[in-house]
């Protein structure tokens, strides 16, 4: 993410824990469907991570969630919240045709949660009104770090990113390790 952009939040990450803690968080304000979560960053940076996070906040078991860079979409009904979690992962795909032919536009429905790694492979195939995650990982002092940058365009992700920092009392970039949400 380019310097010059508004970064909405950028939380640091010390482990795989706190990065699940950070998504989960992100579920306990969906209440309903119609929001697309686009990840971005390199092989490791913590993409699936994040979504078994997410899967977990939404009463999943983060278990069965596994990168689908082969069959690209994975679908989870969440049934006690009245969703289903969409993971789609665009790794594979060179053309917004091969997107369209998953049923991608089928899941922008207003009832799935839809989160997308490797969504910097195909932007312009994806909706303008998104939450826009991107991942880096680095080592400091011999620790893997996760710096997680969130950007939200347009109105539905504006929302949803502004109730998820009043979820986690934060704004800005802060260091996470124990995190809930009241």
């Amino acid at each position: 993410m380019a310097a010059s952009e508004k970064t909405a939040f950028r939380f640091l990450s010390r482990g795989p824990e706190a990065t699940h803690a950070v998504a989960r968080a992100l579920s306990s304000v969906l209440d309903c469907g119609g929001v697309v979560i686009a990840l971005r960053g390199p092989l490791g940076a913590g993409k699936t991570a994040f979504v078994k996070g997410l899967a977990e906040g939404l009463g999943l078991d983060p278990g069965i969630v596994s990168s689908p860079t082969f069959v690209v979409s994975q679908e989870y009904p969440c049934l006690a919240r009245g969703v289903r979690l969409v993971h789609l992962d665009l790794y594979r795909l060179e053309r917004t045709a091969e997107l369209e032919a998953t049923g991608f536009l089928d899941v922008l429905d207003g009832e799935s949660i839809v989160a997308i790694e490797w969504a910097d492979r195909l932007p312009d195939a994806l909706p303008s009104d998104r939450l826009e995650i991107d991942l880096a990982a680095s080592v400091e002092l011999g620790e893997k770090v996760r710096e997680i940058s969130v950007v939200a365009t347009g109105l539905v992700a504006e929302s949803v990113m502004r109730r998820w920092g009043l979820c986690l009392g934060v704004a800005g970039t802060v260091e996470l390790e124990n995190v809930a949400c009241p």
